[in-house]
């Protein structure tokens, strides 16, 4: 345990370094006395680009690389399982790992002259064998997607604990560019953005890491990772070697990069290797030199000894993969991808038959992808890094579900072929904010705020029946930490709560735009106006009388993604993209024409082109094409968090009030407190803030989420003030009150029930699981 414990990273000869990291480990501070023990952090925040929301964050010194080596936790004595589960604090937030009695300090020089050096660390393929070796001994791992984007950071350590304990050895993650670089040249790396203190997390929860930092990423996120801004340049060919992403990749990955390389494992870190891209066999283009770029700026900055590798569904393995990048594929039990869906034309009888195939050999089928896999990696261990234990869910269609029995029979088959895992999603989280992504299979589809992925521990941090029948499974294969896994949390229930009308829309305009419109012959995209999420107000004024319902509509689905359209301030109705293409209206010569463009989160999947927002299009009404457009750029979430004026909510209000409205109203937790979950019924779309943190969008009317997480680190407890605000978007119920309830309400729509099983657990008209796409 000594050498993985206390390895130096950057200098391995320099005795003062080892000496003062035997010192922190010790918790000595320069006078050899005793440092206090440090505070768990009780952090919940995200910055103000993401509409934050933080509550006194108090966080624990973090070292810029590791302290702790785990790779003598995740081998062979079981002596040094129990030991790694016996660091852990009581309070499962705190997960601080116990410091050991204090030596004298005369003694750390002569213990540091006995400690190995950190290079002797090391994570490889052994070609010869098809297995991997950690530091010299044979390993597979069994591990488990988290994004730490869809967590809050104070849950941070909860999740990772419960993944360790059931009997996960790895944690796998994506790195969103979006999400750290808001602007050019602008990096965000803190609260729930700090990277450096979620692999820390990892390193004291003892997980080895499998890290993936794209720059594409998909994972159902908004434009798959890729920065909005990319798209000022209209011209942009994303994920190819055009030169204006080039240059743009190069810039961020030689920010990024450098901040991982002290974690890399022969560092003395805990991250074991690193994908390059992600799916790019998917994507079509096919640029092996955009490829070879990529790969090249990684062993530039990161050297030769990090394992690099390449993710694909079956179909993508051509084009994703490359010399010198370790192959790896992903599938999930229904073993199909989204490209072969796409390939059959998406047609019922179609989309049957080939599930029914499925249903025929799951197991010949693991064994044919598993050898396609092998005419691109010939030797070397298999791996799959993208097993579905879940699926994702669309606005419209119900939440999707996977069998226990399917699942955990895909991964024993997996084990015992001697294959290492990644199960995704572990757990899944929350899409907060505008944060969602969007696929296209034949129309637009946006991703639910939900995340939750029917995972082993649910979107709430709960463990399932799937988590504790993958446990028994993955007991078979390698010991799991001794001890129970945490129960639920507790959860909790209030209400109804009745809101109050703040207002239209249009009468904060002033301060939702403070710095007045952009004026343009034609409607602008939200790109062109520096929009990235959200809601663009795009308003004209009528030339002439419109005496009777005449058409209006825009061409070319020119509407990205949702159109909110009022005449002199009364709401008439919606255009969606894909969906619903006209409306007529009416109006006086010089009436105002307001049309509020929503953003349902950009393509993540299945797109060669750029999906801009906005009004793409200039409108039409009746034969006159609308121009000399004023486009306000909305900061809502400012608005909720800082500069809702007081003396707003008195004014008058209309007695029936539809359309863009917010609403709002205070509540106190008198009792103890708890997670709990935000049910609206009878509200139509929107979206919704909890003391001023953006919890994401509602749409009751369509489903298949009824209620949306609210974590307990976001509430004030013990009677103090909570604010809640929605803006609605269409219409209000009559009696306009919400309810917090103990449990998820995540299955409630019209639209058949997608049930992707192996086995007599179907429970409706299946389809088929895709692979790819994350």
């Amino acid at each position: 345990m000594a050498r993985g414990i206390l390895a130096t990273r950057r200098h391995p000869e320099d005795v003062w370094a080892w000496t003062w990291q035997v010192r922190g480990w010790l918790g000595l501070q320069k006078d050899g006395s005793q440092d206090p023990q440090r505070v768990p952090h009780l952090a919940f925040s995200r910055d103000q680009d993401a509409g934050t929301y933080a509550k006194g964050e108090q966080s624990r010194a973090r070292p810029e690389a590791p302290r702790t080596s785990i790779s003598q936790c995740l081998r062979n004595p079981p002596r040094d399982r129990r030991t790694a589960v016996s660091d852990y604090r009581t309070s499962v937030s705190a997960m601080a790992p116990k410091k050991p009695p204090c030596l004298p300090s005369l003694l750390l020089p002569l213990l540091t002259l006995l400690l190995p050096r950190a290079d002797t660390r090391s994570f490889v393929v052994d070609r010869d064998n098809d297995r991997f070796l950690l530091d010299g001994v044979p390993f597979r791992y069994v591990s488990g997607s988290l994004h730490y984007f869809r967590v809050p950071r104070v849950l941070w350590a909860d999740r990772l604990f419960k993944m360790r304990m059931s009997g996960l050895n790895a944690v796998q993650f994506y790195v969103p560019w979006n999400y750290h670089e808001p602007e050019p040249g602008v990096y965000n790396f803190h609260g729930s953005r700090d990277l450096i203190a979620f692999l820390n997390e990892a390193a004291i929860a003892n997980l080895l890491v499998i890290l993936r930092p794209g720059p594409y990423i998909c994972a159902e996120w908004d434009m798959g990772g890729l920065p909005a801004w990319l798209l000022r340049k209209p011209k942009i060919h994303l994920r190819t070697s055009d030169p204006d992403f080039l240059a743009a990749v190069d810039s961020w990955f030689k920010v990024l990069l450098p901040k991982i390389h002290p974690w890399l494992y022969h560092n003395g870190g805990n991250i074991i290797s690193i994908q390059v891209e992600n799916e790019y066999g998917s994507y079509r283009a096919c640029d092996f030199n955009y490829m070879r770029h990529l790969a090249g700026l990684f062993r530039a900055i990161l050297g030769d000894e990090i394992l690099l590798f390449t993710t694909d569904g079956p179909e993508g393995l051509k084009c994703g993969s490359l010399e010198g990048l370790y192959t790896t594929v992903d599938f999930g039990p229904g073993l199909l991808s989204k490209s072969e869906e796409w390939s059959w034309g998406g047609g019922p009888s179609a989309m049957m038959f080939i599930f029914h195939l499925c249903l025929l050999s799951a197991a010949d089928n693991m064994t044919k992808i598993f050898t396609l896999l092998r005419k691109y990696e010939p030797h070397g261990p298999l791996v799959n890094s993208e097993y579905y234990t879940g699926w994702l869910d669309y606005w419209g269609q119900n939440h999707s579900t996977r069998s226990v029995h399917s699942v955990t029979k895909g991964l024993e088959n997996m084990l015992k072929l001697g294959a290492s895992v990644n199960m995704y999603m572990f757990h899944g989280g929350t899409n907060f904010g505008y944060w969602n992504g969007a696929d296209e299979k034949g129309r637009f589809l946006p991703i639910t705020t939900s995340y939750d992925y029917d995972a082993p521990i649910s979107e709430a941090g709960d463990p399932t029946p799937k988590l504790f029948a993958l446990r028994d499974v993955i007991s078979k294969f390698q010991e799991i930490p001794l001890g129970p896994l945490p129960p639920p949390s507790p959860k909790m229930m209030f209400g109804p709560l009745t809101l109050h009308l703040d207002g239209d829309l249009l009468a904060f305009l002033n301060y939702l735009c403070p710095q007045g419109p952009i004026y343009s012959i034609l409607p602008m995209t939200f790109e062109a106006v520096k929009q990235d999420h959200g809601f663009v107000l795009y308003r004209t004024y009528l030339s002439n009388t419109v005496s009777e319902p005449t058409r209006f509509w825009v061409p070319n689905n020119g509407v990205h993604d949702r159109a909110y359209v009022m005449v002199d301030g009364v709401f008439h109705g919606v255009l969606e993209r894909n969906m619903k293409h006209k409306l007529f209206l009416t109006g006086q010569v010089g009436a105002k024409l307001d049309v509020l463009l929503e953003s349902m989160g950009r393509l993540s999947f299945g797109s060669n082109t750029s999906d801009f927002k906005g009004l793409t299009e200039p409108p039409v009404l009746g034969q006159t094409i609308l121009t000399r457009w004023l486009m306000f750029p909305l900061k809502v979430d400012k608005l909720v968090k800082w500069w809702f004026p007081l003396q707003l909510l008195k004014r008058s209000h209309p007695q029936t009030p539809s359309g863009p409205t917010f609403y709002s109203t205070m509540f106190a937790i008198l009792g103890s407190s708890g997670d709990t979950f935000l049910y609206l019924p009878g509200w139509t779309k929107g979206q919704v803030w909890i003391n001023g943190f953006n919890l994401g969008r509602y749409w009751t009317k369509r489903g298949p989420q009824q209620t949306l997480y609210v974590p307990r680190p976001l509430l004030y407890p013990r009677g103090a003030l909570n604010k809640i605000t929605l803006l609605e978007l269409e219409n209000a119920p009559p009696q306009p009150q919400v309810q917090f309830l103990d449990r998820p309400i995540l299955n409630s729509t019209l639209h058949r029930t997608y049930v992707y099983s192996l086995s007599a657990e179907v429970q409706s008209d299946p389809e088929p699981m895709q692979l790819s796409g994350h």
